[in-house]
């Protein structure tokens, strides 16, 4: 019997509990006949731990290494908060494994103490990757992309949880992005195909 890896099982919960068929209006402010709110997975209990390892299975897959992982707040924090722990756990069970620690990017730079606009992991000169929940235009992955490269941290890759295919989504990241890769666990395509799946399949 095989065992479903973490990004399968990811993506079962994605299309069972985050994906709504029907009339949505984007933040983009296009329309949309399916919505996809990852928080709803990303802040579930066992959903949060499957992000957790899917995004690093991803990585280990592409041969990036990196000292942290961060992303734009809101849609981005449960995902850096569970690839952090993902990685603390391995590093107890597999010795040599690599620890990732967490950042987030503020929308804008707050007004009092440091006035910093990263919250958590920052070291000028650090090989980070940037993640995002629903990449759709691009922009909130671009936005943190900069502010990190504006920080002095150089971006690794680019990591989002699904993609929508939007004609303009991957150019825009890919552009910003310059030399490192943009990957996607899923597609949107492929988790409507899974939510289709599960709805046609005979209920127990």
């Amino acid at each position: 019997m095989t065992i479903p890896t973490h990004a399968q099982r990811l993506l079962s919960l994605l299309a069972r509990i985050s994906f709504r068929l029907g009339q949505f209006k984007l933040s983009s402010g296009g329309t949309s006949d399916y919505y996809i709110d990852c928080r709803t997975t990303t802040l579930h209990a066992e959903g949060g731990r499957l992000t957790g390892h899917a995004v690093l299975e991803l990585l280990e897959e592409h041969g990036i290494e990196a000292e942290a992982v961060g992303g734009l707040t809101l849609g981005a924090d449960p995902i850096v908060s569970n690839v952090a722990t993902a990685s603390a756990w391995r590093a107890l069970t597999t010795p040599g494994a690599p620890l990732l620690h967490g950042f987030l990017v503020r929308k804008v730079e707050k007004t009092h103490g440091t006035g910093r606009r990263i919250e958590g992991f920052f070291r000028e000169g650090a090989r980070v990757v940037i993640v995002d929940d629903v990449c759709t235009t691009g922009a909130s992955t671009v936005t943190a992309i900069e502010a990190a490269r504006e920080a002095g941290m150089t971006v690794a890759a680019v990591v989002c949880l699904v993609e929508r295919e939007e004609a303009n989504g991957r150019p825009a990241v890919e552009a910003a992005a310059q030399d490192a890769p943009f990957l996607r666990l899923f597609s949107a395509n492929g988790v409507r195909e899974e939510h289709v799946r599960q709805l046609a399949a005979p209920q127990a």
